[in-house]
């Protein structure tokens, strides 16, 4: 993925699509996911362009960690408590359709196990 791919979530970025956001910051940005699968679905994605987590490379590394930590504030931010799921889909049979690295902060009621 290059600069120039776009997708859905890069047009978020850009305010060219609306988007309910949670949260903003220089490097990640939080919006509703608009087909929420729990009563709390946000997703944290990173304003540099990245299409999957397997194509993270060491120098990325601060990124993912402050994506982790977006997704923390997020959370505590929409009064998830009581815990949440952090989900990344990885490629087709992860699951991923927007080629765009997100995380999807999923919470507000109990999660099953196995997910999937």
């Amino acid at each position: 993925m290059s600069e120039t791919t776009e997708t859905i979530f890069s047009k978020i970025i850009r305010r060219e699509i609306p988007a309910n956001i949670v949260y903003e910051d220089d490097l990640a940005l939080a919006f509703t996911d608009v087909n929420p699968q729990a009563p709390v679905h946000i997703l944290v994605i990173p304003k540099k362009p990245l299409a999957k987590l397997a194509d993270a490379e060491s120098q990325d590394h601060a990124l993912l960690g402050h994506l982790l930590l977006t997704v923390k504030r997020v959370a505590e931010a929409a009064g998830l408590d009581n815990g949440y799921r952090v989900v990344i889909n990885n490629g087709v049979d992860g699951g991923q359709t927007v080629y765009h690295l997100h995380l999807h902060i999923l919470g507000g009621r109990q999660m099953a196990w196995p997910p999937g």
